[in-house]
């Protein structure tokens, strides 16, 4: 993992760019005045945190595939949090929510309940892969992960689990513990015990150099054997099926690790709050694999508008009535699950997630076209509208070419593409599901102008 210096601490690249380098200067400084004004209060005002102070920009309006600054300059974004699926302000989405407000149910006490939560809950039961028919609401994905660790250990009576390096599940100090980043965890003391970590299948950057994909699933799956051998008392597998970055394993690892988990009697959790609910082209990235114990959803489970998570898993586990594995305040919020079940509606109703299927297939063969001229593009690699390029400063050495990337982010940004570097290297392409053709020909041109543009010496 790589880090750059500052105030004597170091900050990391992995979840995203940083934010205090001399590019960042540059670019604020080439902001307007009434702008600078707005960041300069922002950062008078709040929590200073490493990944969002300062910030980028100050926006007056999100809507469709884009976002809007107080200049009214338009920007395609390609990051989003990972809530625009339907996109940013969908009027159908707010229509929906602005009728229940008005219909005076925009909250339910606990012990109480509420027909849109469990409208929402049934589309869930439904859209999700049998046998997964139970769910559970919760305000954000942080808690939606502490839900599922939670009925694992409850059912398995066991306390220990795997996960993966570099992943990133959550700010919760469990969430934290299985999220495989320091940067979450360091200076916090002791964090919850028994997190194992394995490396997540990377094909492009395995480290025996193997091309045959079979061959480097057997090497990662073999790290958790190991540990599966020593310590068989591990309750959960916590994973992306996808990477956020993105990283796409095979059919076979998934098939493999469902087989270890029946195998030990461990729960395989997927946290799909980035991949699920159609950003992969699919439903769910699990459906590209294999069903998991417990299917944990967020982001954009909100419509856009509003915080809402989630799990959904199968009826065998429904056995801690004796416990509250998600006692949260706004568990059933029923102004939450409107938008959440106007949102998937909206997907439905203008077949969304075949079009994503079908926009990230045009930009995939896009950015490999490209590829082939710039060889600053190390990989490519993606499902749907999850996407992500890998910059390398020598194709032969797979450098990470990090101020490259920044150079680039900027670029695009100052010609109306926004997106987010994670690992440093890795320039992610997350837009809208709801992005037109004009839009994915507009980013394809943004990033061969950058790539055009930046002199700089990349080896083939």
């Amino acid at each position: 993992m790589s880090t750059i210096p500052i105030a004597n601490e170091q900050i990391s690249r992995e979840q995203g760019d940083i934010n205090a380098s001399e590019l960042r200067d540059r670019y604020l400084s080439g902001l307007d005045a009434q702008t600078r004004d707005w960041i300069a209060a922002d950062a008078a005002t709040f929590l200073h945190q490493a990944l969002s102070t300062p910030v980028m920009n100050v926006l007056s309006k999100t809507e469709g595939a884009g976002i809007y600054d107080l200049q009214g300059n338009e920007y395609l974004d390609l990051h989003g949090n990972g809530v625009h699926n339907a996109g940013f302000s969908n009027p159908e989405v707010i229509a929906a929510v602005i009728q229940q407000l008005q219909s005076q149910l925009a909250f339910t006490p606990r012990r109480y309940t509420n027909i849109p939560a469990i409208r929402l809950a049934q589309k869930l039961v439904a859209l999700t892969p049998q046998p997964l028919t139970r769910v559970l609401f919760c305000p954000g994905g942080s808690e939606a992960i502490e839900m599922a660790i939670t009925l694992a250990k409850q059912v398995t009576g066991r306390w220990k689990t795997l996960s993966y390096w570099d992943s990133y599940h959550g700010n919760g100090f469990q969430a934290a513990s299985v999220g495989g980043e320091e940067h979450f965890t360091g200076g916090n003391g002791p964090m919850v015990p028994g997190a194992f970590h394995v490396e997540f299948p990377n094909y492009y950057r395995n480290p025996w150099g193997l091309t045959d994909v079979k061959a480097i699933d057997e090497h990662y799956i073999r790290q958790l054997e190991v540990i599966l051998q020593r310590h068989p008392d591990v309750a959960a597998l916590v994973a992306e099926p996808i990477s956020a970055t993105p990283v796409v394993p095979s059919k076979h690892y998934w098939e493999r690790i469902r087989a270890l988990c029946d195998r030990y009697g461990i729960f395989l959790i997927f946290d799909e709050i980035i991949e699920g609910l159609g950003r992969t082209g699919r439903w769910f990235a699990c459906d590209h694999y294999v069903t998991p114990d417990v299917l944990v959803i967020g982001k954009s489970l909100g419509g856009g508008l509003l915080p809402l998570a989630g799990i959904v898993t199968k009826e065998e586990f429904n056995i801690v009535g004796h416990r509250s594995i998600g006692h949260y305040t706004h568990e059933k919020n029923p102004l939450s699950a409107t938008a959440g079940l106007a949102a998937i509606q909206y997907l439905e109703k203008h077949h969304i997630i075949e079009h994503a299927a079908a926009m990230g297939t045009y930009l995939l063969e896009g950015f490999r076209a490209m590829q082939q001229r710039f060889p600053v593009i190390g990989h490519v690699a993606g499902k749907g509208l999850h996407i992500g390029l890998d910059l390398v400063t020598d194709r032969a050495t797979k450098e990470r070419a990090f101020r490259y990337a920044e150079q680039v982010m900027y670029t695009c940004m100052e010609n109306g593409v926004a997106f987010k570097v994670i690992e440093g290297n890795v320039a992610t392409i997350r837009p809208a599901l709801t992005i037109t053709k004009a839009q994915s020909d507009t980013i394809l041109s943004v990033f061969e102008y950058a790539f055009n543009k930046i002199n700089h010496h990349i080896k083939p």
